[in-house]
């Protein structure tokens, strides 16, 4: 099972504390043992495979917020403590800037979690899977180029006291590739760029999504074939629909 970077840090102290419990008591160690493995098993790191098409959740978790802001789509996403914690890229892009922001640690899913301490991961977008953005060609300039700006926020909450990200300023991102985690919490928010609506979201609050494979956007077909993903490279024919796995 992959895990996280400092996953061990916490895990080490009470797996190692375990035999030593024996001494007192078999409950204490096993107490020591499963919370061990429980925290082993909250920075696990599964791969993911996004799909062919369309803007991937940056989380595991339930859709919280959806609403428009100063011209722009936010969609935040909570994550359980049951939850995979590790953040991933929505779509390509390039790292602009990573700012932290002390505050306080509320509960994530409550109003005043708005001045919690978080991460802003800020990134050009780059994407053929984002409405009505043409993917710069490289010999252009970095002023011409057509990316738009946004933001992933790592958002900490009651419990989670450690935001780790992985990216910095000028690093290239891929689709669904990992852009940190954070440590026992808590929510993520995606302010998309001005190309996208309202309406192009494909979640609404309360659906449930995983990070790298939930698409929560999908681009108009004829954008995809603008950028060379036809349709016949991920959808089946009429014919083999019933042979497509579900």
């Amino acid at each position: 099972m992959n895990v996280a970077p400092g996953a061990w840090k916490y895990a080490l102290p009470p797996l190692l504390a375990a035999p030593f419990a024996l001494l007192f008591s078999v409950a204490a160690s096993v107490a020591a043992l499963l919370a061990g493995v429980a925290t082993l098993a909250f920075f696990r790191d599964p791969d993911r495979n996004p799909p062919p098409t369309g803007v991937v959740a940056p989380a595991d978790g339930t859709v919280s917020v959806l609403r428009e802001e100063d011209e722009r789509v936010r969609l935040g996403i909570f994550m359980n403590v049951w939850h995979v914690h590790v953040v991933r890229a929505p779509f390509e892009g390039r790292v602009t800037d990573v700012e932290h922001v002390s505050g306080a640690h509320r509960p994530a899913f409550s109003k005043e979690s708005e001045r919690n301490e978080r991460v802003h991961v800020e990134f050009e977008a780059d994407s053929p899977h984002l409405p009505d953005l043409e993917v710069a060609d490289d010999t252009d300039s970095s002023a011409d180029r057509n990316g738009a700006a946004s933001t992933v926020t790592f958002v900490a909450g009651a419990f989670a006291r450690r935001i780790f990200p992985y990216v910095e300023p000028d690093d290239d991102l891929e689709r669904g590739q990992r852009l940190g985690h954070i440590a026992f919490g808590s929510r993520v928010d995606l302010v998309f760029p001005p190309s996208v609506d309202r309406e192009d979201i494909t979640v609404e609050p309360g659906d449930s999504t995983t990070a790298g494979e939930t698409v929560v956007v999908e681009p108009a077909e004829d954008a995809l074939l603008e950028t060379g993903l036809e349709s016949s490279e991920y959808e089946p024919d009429d014919g083999d629909a019933a042979a497509a796995p579900p």
